[in-house]
């Protein structure tokens, strides 16, 4: 693992944040229940509310980070993304007062793209999927010399993710286990980073988008082909290198789930909490509902709710 994710940066991340940033970077709830309240045998169930963070979603952490860490120049800063790291890196560029460009798949919701219109971002649509995107984008990059922002393969990006762990822990303590949703793997690379062993850090994709359970087939990162339901979240094609050192590291379990049983969380989340999440956010209660995941009766259980950047009529 690169020497430049560890709980030791982690930490200085999150202290940076509360020092100057506490009005941007928002210490989301952790709400406990008692498993039962979820349909779930075990001693509780930990609701990380991420979704509730500027921009949306967790990626705000280390989209700011990235840009804290680096000059930016005149020509600001650029990413391609599915739909939240834009959004973050727009939230961010316009906290500091800096351009951003965002180049988006078709695959892009159309409330994520409405969400970056106005957020000011310069919004260009390309290519059927992030891959497309990715590659539109370093060749922009180039041309314009602006920042390079990662949707989640950057040091920067991977340590601010983890200080949503490093808070966890400090509103609740340790849980037992931590069910993340995996898509490049950003997330899933600084909440390992900082729980390590400590917790059971058990990493969750869609059936239809598997970045880590191909690569650990493989033994390796591999190209996959990606769809269905959390495509624009969850839709790299390819696990980044920095989240496969990190899970090969720290996550022992690799889970599977289907696009029915996450849009059924999804739908549970909704009418039975009142929580407004995107598919990529019910995927650690999907893998609960559909006993993927096991806890034992004693358990704490931490469920990361990621992201709540959707079309709300999608819910109805």
């Amino acid at each position: 693992m690169t020497s430049d994710i560890n709980r030791s940066t982690i930490d200085s991340c999150r202290s940076a944040f509360l020092l100057r940033y506490s009005h941007f970077i928002h210490q989301t709830p952790l709400w406990k229940l008692p498993g039962k309240a979820l349909g779930v045998n075990c001693a509780e169930v930990w609701l990380k509310l991420e979704h509730l963070q500027t921009s949306g979603s967790f990626k705000a952490r280390g989209m700011l980070n990235r840009l804290l860490s680096n000059p930016i120049p005149a020509s600001g800063v650029v990413i391609a993304s599915g739909g939240n790291a834009g959004i973050a890196v727009a939230a961010a560029a316009k906290e500091l007062g800096v351009r951003c460009e965002v180049l988006l798949p078709e695959v892009s919701s159309l409330a994520k793209r409405a969400k970056l219109a106005a957020l000011g971002a310069h919004v260009v649509v390309v290519g059927s999927a992030y891959a497309d995107a990715l590659k539109a984008c370093l060749e922009r990059q180039q041309q314009t010399g602006a920042l390079l922002a990662h949707a989640y393969d950057q040091p920067e990006v991977v340590v601010g993710a983890g200080t949503l762990a490093a808070e966890v822990e400090a509103q609740g303590g340790l849980p037992d286990s931590v069910l993340v949703s995996v898509g490049g793997g950003g997330l899933i690379g600084g909440i390992a980073s900082w729980f390590e062993q400590r917790s059971r850090v058990v990493a969750l994709e869609p059936e239809l988008a598997p970045t880590l359970f191909k690569a650990r087939e493989a033994g390796h990162p591999v190209d996959v082909s990606v769809g269905g339901i959390a495509a624009d979240s969850l839709g790299a094609k390819r696990i980044g290198d920095l989240a496969w050192q990190a899970t090969q590291a720290h996550v022992r379990d690799a889970l599977l789930l289907s696009d029915e049983s996450i849009r059924a969380a999804q739908l549970w989340l909704w009418k039975e909490l009142k929580l407004a999440v995107e598919p990529a956010a019910a995927l650690p209660l999907a893998a609960l509902h559909s006993r993927r995941y096991q806890p034992r009766a004693n358990e704490k259980v931490c469920l990361i709710i990621c992201g709540a950047n959707l079309d709300p009529a999608t819910l109805a």
